[in-house]
Parts: structure tokens; sequence; C-alpha cells
């Protein structure tokens, strides 16, 4: 072709043909045909017969005269005749002369009208030892292979580059193509002969399989099992294609793997489904007043939302031995085990993700319930069946709000406890004692005929306390008092500070005798106070003031409360460090 580095005819032929200027056209040529070389010919010759009637261009060489005659069709390529040969053709000339066959190419030639291809037969030793040249236009047909071989490239190109592969099956049903890249893990040589349905999940369902369709199929969706065990999700659409008298042939298509999209798509459906439920969890637990009912709830909806037969809730803390302790704060539901164990219901600081254990027949699962960083709290769920994933991540989140629920429960049950108790002494407070607590003790003394004691205690020259050796020893004098007290009363007694230096007790079940041999206990224990005095002719003791209640005398709080009060100055106002008992109800003057 040219640009190839030419090669002199083998019979020693010179590439330079004489310039077409030379030779003149003689008048009268028939159809055109030229003779070329300087000299003229009648155009009936057999040189001028023989390319007249060639269709196409055609060429008779006479090497050793240096002319050469040509055809009308041949006007093209006459300059490759004029000057040097080109370097390819040259080459191709020496060959056949050489060999003394015809030779057969195509070339790319510049012609006047631009680079055409050509075949081009060159036949040796025509009308002696001429050569024939009869060319033939493949430029279209060149130029339509190229594009074919382009396209057919570029479908290839793009086909293996895409998550696709296509396929073939024949008329018996089995692939006969599949795209090189393969398909769900398979190299082609894996399906090639092989029955698509041996691939399809619940092939059952299909009549008939979409692979053999008879029908054109758009974006049918079907799992399909992979090579490494899996499954798959692929997209199909297919084509069946007939002979002319309409027996199908076979179906072609393509599958597209849309296993990630609906992996994604399942996720996010489900991560909605979990944020669903536990949105409503939580309102669950907002929609709570009482605090304390908050945890109850949480169990109830959680158990409800994850199928559990039962859900338990509890709180940790940790002992005076630092030891962790678990205490149940809701349940919900039926069954489950007797007894969970510490060490099931124990998590670190490093451990935030559930753990699960088969218990009494019981699939348990426990997650540690975290506020900033501290467990606080353990969920637990049972039921017989297996947990899912979505429970599981769904578990966590619900520990992960019932760690915040827990931390709210124990604010407010702080608040709630510094609002009824004393500050420096960690004992009810006047509002607690006459607010909640004594009637409660009342109203469950009504139905009964029973008793008890209001015991007043003041200080006696406390004030000279704080004057002569300051407030911390005067405050030093009052938790005393308060140890005393703890020593003294017994358990389901209540203590309170109503302030400064006035402390009330209740004694469950005291009648009057048993009031007074108690009152004098309290006197006798009372002079470790002396201790904290500021003089010792005004020792520190206390003045106690008892009240008998009896549930059946119909008496309300506010006497109780007074009768107790006025008997404890009666003894204020006498000589202190005594006590005095008040005139039962109704005899009071």
């Amino acid at each position: 072709m040219k640009g190839v580095v030419s090669t002199a005819p083998s019979n020693g032929a010179d590439k330079n043909i004489p310039d077409a200027q030379s030779g003149q056209a003689q008048d009268g040529q028939a159809q055109g045909e030229q003779s070329r070389g300087g000299d003229e010919h009648d155009p009936s010759t057999p040189e001028h017969v023989l390319v007249a009637s060639y269709g196409e261009p055609a060429v008779l060489l006479n090497l050793d005269a240096g002319t050469w005659a040509a055809n009308r069709h041949a006007t093209r390529i006459e300059q490759l005749f004029e000057g040097e040969v080109n370097d390819e053709l040259a080459r191709l000339i020496g060959v056949s002369i050489e060999n003394g066959q015809v030779v057969s190419a195509n070339l790319s030639l510049p012609t006047v009208s631009g680079q055409v291809v050509y075949q081009v037969n060159i036949i040796p030793r025509v009308l002696g030892d001429q050569v024939l040249f009869l060319f033939h236009d493949q430029t279209l047909d060149s130029n339509l292979r190229d594009a074919l071989i382009e396209s057919r490239q570029r479908f290839k190109d793009l086909v293996e580059v895409s998550s696709d592969f296509s396929w073939e099956v024949d008329a018996d049903g089995q692939f006969v193509f599949v795209s090189r890249a393969g398909a769900l893990g398979y190299a082609p040589d894996d399906l090639i002969e092989r029955r698509p349905e041996d691939f399809i999940v619940g092939v059952d369902e299909y009549d008939p399989i979409p692979f053999l369709t008879e029908e054109r199929i758009e974006d049918m969706e079907i799992w399909m099992h992979r090579a490494d065990g899996g499954m798959a999700c692929v997209v199909l659409s297919a084509i069946p294609f007939y002979d002319e008298d309409g027996a199908l042939l076979g179906v072609r298509g393509v599958c597209r793997d849309v296993t990630r999209e609906r992996e994604k798509a399942t996720a996010l459906a489900q991560a909605h489904q979990r944020e669903q439920v536990l949105g409503y969890i939580v309102n669950t637990i907002r929609d709570e007043i009482n605090p304390a009912d908050m945890l109850g709830a949480a169990a109830a909806a959680t158990a409800r939302a994850l199928g559990a037969n039962g859900c338990r809730v509890l709180r940790t803390d940790m002992d005076g031995d630092n030891h962790l302790q678990f205490e149940t704060a809701a349940v919900y539901g039926t069954g489950g085990p007797g007894q969970f164990g510490d060490r099931f219901l124990t998590f670190g600081k490093d451990e935030t993700w559930l753990r699960e254990e088969d218990i009494e027949g019981w699939r348990v699962i426990a997650a540690p319930c975290l506020h900033s960083g501290h467990v606080n709290g353990v969920i637990c769920l049972w039921k017989r069946g297996e947990w899912g994933n979505d429970d599981r991540l769904l578990v966590n989140d619900i520990a992960n709000q019932l760690g915040i629920a827990i931390e709210q429960i124990e604010n407010h049950e702080s608040i709630v406890r510094l609002s009824r108790t004393d500050g420096m002494t960690g004992l009810l407070n006047r509002r607690a004692f006459y607010d909640e607590e004594l009637p409660r003790r009342f109203q469950r003394m009504e139905h009964g005929f029973t008793c008890g004691a209001l015991f007043y205690v003041d200080m006696d020259n406390f004030k000279l306390v704080n004057d002569v050796h300051g407030h911390n020893r005067g405050d030093a004098a009052i938790l005393a008092l308060r140890d005393l007290l703890y020593d003294f009363v017994r358990p389901g007694d209540v203590i309170a500070r109503l302030g400064g230096d006035e402390f009330a007790l209740w004694l469950d079940g005291m009648d009057k005798e048993a009031a007074i041999s108690r009152a004098e206990t309290l006197l006798e224990m009372s002079q470790g106070l002396r201790k904290y005095s500021g003089a010792s002719d005004k020792p520190l003791g206390i003045s106690i003031g008892i009240a008998i209640y009896k549930s059946r005398a119909g008496e309300d709080l506010e006497h109780l409360l007074a009768r107790a009060d006025a008997a404890m100055y009666e003894v204020k106002q006498d000589t202190k460090g005594g006590f005095a008992l008040a005139a039962p109800y109704g005899e009071a003057g």
C-alpha cells in the first residue's frame, strides 16, 4: 500500500513510466480508450479492445515499450502510471511477473477524487509480456466493513464495561452465547449448553421461564443463584427471534444485576421502619406524665414492636462495696427465664453491643442502656424463636433511648428526694413529714383499732452552742442528735427534721405506757449531747412533747400536731431536759 518501501519489478522493468503528455490519443479512438507512451495506436488493436470491454478501470502496461493503454474508466487512476509507480503496486507487479501468476490485493490508492480502496488483479504475460491491471472499487465496501467493525467493537466494549450480561438460548432452551465477562460469577463456558432454569430461584413460579419467552419482555425482575452459593436479583429484558416460517429459533436478551440496589433499598426501608418503631417507643415514653411509669410503657411498647413474649428493664447501681446491683424497674409479658444471671447482665464500658443466649428454653437478648458512656440499665427480651438483624439493631437503639429515660428518672427522683429531705441531715423535711408521711400513716390505720405516738423533740440551749463555739459546732451537734435518733427508732418508725433544732418522730403501735418508757430511754441517750454544750451550767439536751394517737378517736392530723407541740413547749417552759405527755384527744383544755 502507499508508503510501503518500493521494490523494483523482478524482471528489471523501470518504475519510470513515460509521461502521459508525450503520447497523443488518436482521433476516433473507440469508446475513449487511450494509449500512452508516445506512440499512436489503432483503437481496434487487441490492447484497446481488451481494456475497453472491462466495466471498471483497466490498464494494460507494456513494460518493454514503456507504454500503457487504459479504458475510459481509468481516468481516476491514470496518475499511478505517470512517473513513478506506487511502491506497493510496483512490488506486486514484480511478484506477479516473477511467479507468472495472477496477484490480487486490496490497495488504498490516491486518485484525483481522493483516497480510494481498490481490489487490483495483476495478470502477467497478456498479449505477450504485457501486464494487465483490473481494478475493482471497494471503497464503499471497505468503509461499511470498517464502520461495522467499529460498531461491533463499540457494542462489545459497552457490554463488557456495563453491569449487564448478554445471552442467547437456542430453540432447545440451552445457552449458546453468554457475553465474555460471564454472569453471576460463572465463566461463559460454565453456562454454555446449560439450561437457564438451573440458575433461577423458584423456577416453578414461571411458565414459561423468562429466558424462553415467546413475547418481548422488558425489565422483569427475577432472582438467580450465584456461583458462590448466594442469590442475585437481576432485571431481565428479552426478545424471541424466528425463522422465515415463523418457527422459534431462540431468545436473546440482557440481564442487569441489581442486587446492590435492592439491598440498599431494602436496608433503607428497614431503617425507616426501625425509625418509626423507635419513634413510637420514644413518644410512648415521653407521653408518660409520671416518670416512674416511663420504663413500664417502654417495656410494653418494645415487646409488642418486636413480637417478644416479654420484656424486662433493669436499673443498675453500685452498692457500698462497689458491687454492681440490678433492680427490676419494669416487666411486661409472660414467660421468660426465672433468672438471667449477673454475668449475662453485666456490661463494661467497651461492651456496648447486645448479647444473646438460650436460657431455660428461651432465646434471650440483653442490651446495655447507656448515658454519657455510663451503663445505667439493661433491657432484656425473650421469645421462643430467633431474633433477626433488624431486631438486634432496634433493641440497641431502644436501649440507648432507655439510657436517657433512666437518667431522667434518676434526676427526677433526686429532685423529689431533695424536695422531701433536709439538706443537712438527709431526714424527711417538714413538708414531707406533715403532707405525705403522716397522712399515709393515718390512712393505713383507719381500718383497724391501733395507735401511735408523735414525739416532738427540741434541743435545749442550742443557741449557746452556736454563740460560743460557732456554727460548725452547732451543725455537728445537729448531726449528733440525728445519729442518736437513728439509734433510737425501730424499723418502720419515721424521723423528720422540722427546721433548726426541732425534730419529730412517729412511732407505730405506741400506747401511753410504751411512749413514756421510750421517752425516758431517749432522754437517757441524750446525755451524750452534753459534750457539745456552750456552757457547763447550760448543758445541751432535749425536751420532748408526746401526743398519743388512737385511730378510732376521730382525731385529725391538725389536732394531733397541736397537742404534741403544746406538750413540748410545756417542758420548755418548765425545767427543760424532760418530757410531757399531752392529754388524750377530747380532754385537752
